[in-house]
């Protein structure tokens, strides 16, 4: 075998435990698998269309971020996302998406700046009509433009981490009223980085992740 072939070989291998971990993580945290649920090798294996290898690998990998517990001789259980940690989540998000929104004020790009802008006008539109899907659509783009603006790579890659851990109760928050708030909120942001205001949209952005996380207590989350 030629090293480009060994090389190929082990990008292969890791690229398909990555794609069956993504589908895993994906799956669990959209609600797919409940808490408790048994995730089973063989099953998964078939419905994906991989080995066992891959899943157990993915099993493992899943395992180390909390969202499921494997039993020694039993088997691999969902834990999932606890109410502790919805609100740990949100707690370190309302202090990292302040400093996305700093630092987007010094490295935002016209292009970022006019997608922004656009993402806000076309939220107020389907906030107006109802349309909670696109709205829900809309709000995680604006937050990954955000991200993506900060120009940081370990900020962006954790931030879109914590967005997706609580993409349940996202769907819960912006199915009510708290959608057109919300797109409010991200306008106020979105002004204060386009004025290279520092300091404004840091807070803006701190004081809107935690209006999300009060919303979802009145609301009557519990986990």
């Amino acid at each position: 075998m030629s090293d480009s072939d060994l090389k190929q070989e082990v990008t292969d291998k890791y690229s398909l435990r990555g794609r069956v971990f993504s589908r895993l993580r994906e799956d669990i945290l959209s609600g797919k698998y409940e808490e408790g649920e048994e995730l089973r090798e063989v099953a998964i294996g078939e419905e994906l269309g991989v080995s066992r290898t891959p899943v157990r690998e993915a099993f493992r990998q899943l395992e180390l971020e909390g969202l499921i517990r494997i039993v020694p001789n039993k088997g691999a259980y969902v834990t999932g996302i606890s109410g502790k940690d919805v609100k740990d989540i949100y707690m370190i998000r309302s202090r990292l998406e302040g400093l996305a929104a700093r630092w987007a004020t010094e490295h935002i790009t016209d292009v970022q700046l006019e997608e922004m802008e656009e993402n806000v006008y076309l939220a107020k539109f389907h906030a107006e009509k109802g349309h909670y899907e696109q709205l829900f659509e809309l709000d995680t783009r604006f937050h990954e433009i955000l991200y993506e603006a900060s120009g940081s790579k370990m900020l962006e890659h954790q931030l879109k981490d914590f967005h997706q851990y609580v993409i349940r109760v996202r769907k819960k928050t912006l199915s009510s009223a708290r959608g057109p708030k919300s797109n409010l909120e991200h306008e106020g942001i979105m002004v204060a980085i386009r004025d290279k205001d520092g300091d404004l949209a840091e807070k803006l952005a701190h004081e809107h992740i935690i209006n999300a996380y009060e919303n979802l207590i009145k609301s009557g989350y519990t986990k």
